[in-house]
C-alpha cells in the first residue's frame, strides 16, 4: 500500500428537513387545526481513529464527504427521520487541521477516538408549532437549517517509540530490517527511503516501535531535499537513535548538521533523549573505530555505541540504552493518565 501522510478533503453535514404544512381532516371534526410535523435533523460528519490504517491514500481518490439531508415532516405531527451520519475512518496519529493549514482542530491519538467535524442542520418546524390564539390555522412551516461545510487538512504523524535519525545512506533502513521484521527498501545510494517505515523490536521483554524516516540533509527544516515533510513523524517519539556513518571522513559534522536541523524545526525535538550509534564499524579497523568514537563522544557529550547493522554487532546494548528512555516515558504517561482519571472522578489522596 502506498504511503500518503497528507490530504485535503471537503466535508458537509446534511441540511435539516423542512417542516410540513398540514391540517387535520377527519369526518365529524369540522375544525381539525394544523398538524404538520417537524423536519428531521441532517446527518453529521465524524472522524474516527482506527488502528488498522497507516496511510491516508484512500483520500487521494475520494475528497468529498457529504452526510444525508434530514427528511421532511409530514401530517399527523410526524417528525421526519434524521439523516444518516458519516463516519470517516482515519489512522491513529492523524491531526485534523483547518483550511488555513495552521490551526489544529484535534489530534486523533487514541484508538476509537471520535470527533464531530460538521454538525447536521436542525429540522424546520411544522405549522403545528406556529398555532396560537390569534393564528389558529397557520399556513407556514420552516425550511430546514443548512448543515456545516468546510475544507480540512489531514496530516498523519506516525506513532513510534523511537525515531531513527541520520543523513541519507547512514544505514538506518538496514538497522531497522535487522532489529525488526520490517523490510524497507535498501540500496547503496542516498534517499533510498522515500517514506517512513515502522518496525517492532523486542528488547529485554519490552516492545519497541521504531520509525525510520527519510534521511535529512542541511536545510531540511526549510524543505531542502525531502525537507521538513517527514520531520513531523518524529515529534511523538520518546527518544531518538541517531545513526552516523562510520566510513565518513568526518563523523562529527553529520551529527551537528542533524542536531541543527532539529533545533531549527522545533526546539522541543532537541530536548528529547538521544542515543548515538556509529554504524558500519565492520568496515574500519579497531583503531579507526576508537578514534571516531572518541571524536564523536567529545562532540555530543554522551556515550557513543560502535555498531554494525550488517554484521549485527553491538545492536543489543544500543537498543537497551534506548529502551531506558522509552520505559521512563511510558511510566510518566501512565502516571499522568492516572492523575487525570482521579481528577475527573473527584478523587484525591488522603
Amino acid at each position: 500500500m502506498k504511503f500518503l501522510d497528507q490530504a485535503k478533503i471537503f466535508v458537509k453535514s446534511g441540511d435539516g428537513g423542512s417542516g410540513c404544512v398540514s391540517f387535520r381532516r377527519e369526518k365529524y371534526i369540522e375544525f381539525g387545526g394544523p398538524n404538520g410535523g417537524d423536519g428531521g435533523k441532517g446527518g453529521s460528519v465524524y472522524f474516527e481513529a482506527v488502528e488498522n490504517l497507516n496511510t491516508l491514500i484512500d483520500f487521494r481518490y475520494q475528497q468529498h464527504f457529504k452526510a444525508h439531508k434530514g427528511y421532511n415532516g409530514s401530517g399527523a405531527e410526524k417528525t421526519g427521520p434524521k439523516g444518516d451520519d458519516i463516519i470517516i475512518k482515519i489512522p491513529v496519529g492523524t491531526e485534523i487541521v483547518a483550511e488555513d493549514g495552521e490551526t489544529v482542530l484535534v489530534d486523533m491519538i487514541e484508538p476509537g477516538q471520535r470527533f464531530l467535524i460538521a454538525k447536521g442542520g436542525d429540522g424546520g418546524r411544522g405549522n403545528a408549532q406556529f398555532k396560537s390564539s390569534t393564528n389558529q390555522a397557520p399556513r407556514y412551516a420552516e425550511p430546514g437549517w443548512p448543515g456545516e461545510e468546510k475544507w480540512v487538512w489531514l496530516r498523519l504523524k506516525v506513532i513510534a517509540d523511537v525515531g531513527l535519525l541520520g543523513l541519507p545512506n547512514a544505514g538506518k533502513s538496514t538497522f531497522l530490517s535487522v532489529v525488526t521484521s520490517a523490510r524497507p527498501k535498501i540500496a547503496d545510494y542516498p534517499f533510498t527511503t522515500l517514506h517512513p517505515n515502522l518496525g517492532v523490536a523486542w528488547v529485554d521483554g519490552y516492545e519497541m516501535v521504531i520509525a525510520d524516516i527519510p534521511g535529512l540533509i542541511e536545510g531540511a527544516h526549510e524543505g531542502t531535499g525531502l525537507g521538513d515533510r517527514f520531520l513531523k513523524h518524529v515529534e511523538r517519539c520518546a527518544a531518538f537513535l541517531h545513526v552516523i556513518d562510520a566510513t565518513a571522513e568526518d563523523v562529527v559534522s553529520p551529527y551537528k548538521v542533524i542536531r541543527r536541523e532539529l533545533e531549527l524545526y522545533d526546539e522541543k525535538l532537541v530536548a528529547k533523549p538521544e542515543v548515538v550509534a556509529l554504524n558500519k564499524c565492520d568496515a574500519l579497523s579497531e583503531k579507526e573505530v576508537k578514534q571516531k568514537v572518541k571524536a564523536l563522544e567529545k562532540a555530543c557529550g554522551k556515550k557513543v555505541y560502535a555498531i554494525s547493522a550488517v554484521a549485527k554487532q553491538g545492536l543489543f546494548d544500543c537498543l537497551l540504552d534506548v529502551n531506558r528512555y522509552i520505559t521512563r516515558d511510558r511510566l510518566k504517561k501512565n502516571q499522568a493518565q492516572v492523575e487525570e482519571t482521579q481528577q475527573t472522578q473527584g478523587w484525591s489522596p488522603v
